[in-house]
């Protein structure tokens, strides 16, 4: 039996209470945990990006792994490699939940370089409120 699947899923979360936890000096260690935790979990991260106060992840994953365990095992890995291994010495905490959308193959490279100019459109004021979560992600904080 042949199982063939495409699907892509746009993930957002924040840090705790929004505070600016992910700061440039680490901010590039926390990304390469989440991309090798996506490819443990036999996915494929296509971008990463964020803030100092929330992270923005696109994959292709698999039919075989619900969105609930994927994103928290992506959360809780990463922010174990935080409070342990990348900056032990500070305080660190992902907010409890989390926005995920399903995302179409012709968006993908749409949906890609919004994700990877997280800064920019934040600092421009022309983010996406759709592709933010905001209502969802605000309710949850």
């Amino acid at each position: 039996m042949s199982i063939y699947t495409q699907l892509y899923l746009h993930c957002i979360w924040a840090t705790w209470d929004r505070l600016p936890l992910i700061q440039p000096t680490y901010e590039q260690q926390l990304y390469a945990v989440l991309l090798n935790k996506c490819t443990k979990l036999g996915c494929n991260a296509l971008a990463v990006g964020g803030t100092t106060d929330h992270i923005h992840l696109l994959i292709s994953f698999t039919s075989t792994i619900t969105i609930a365990k994927l994103v928290g095992e992506i959360k809780g890995t990463s922010s174990h490699a935080m409070t342990h291994i990348i900056a032990p010495e500070t305080f660190f905490k992902w907010q409890g939940g989390y926005g995920a959308l399903t995302i179409g193959k012709r968006s993908l490279s749409q949906v890609q370089a919004y994700i990877l100019n997280q800064k920019q459109h934040h600092a421009n004021g022309n983010t996406i409120r759709s592709l933010e979560c905001w209502d969802a992600i605000n309710e949850i904080t």
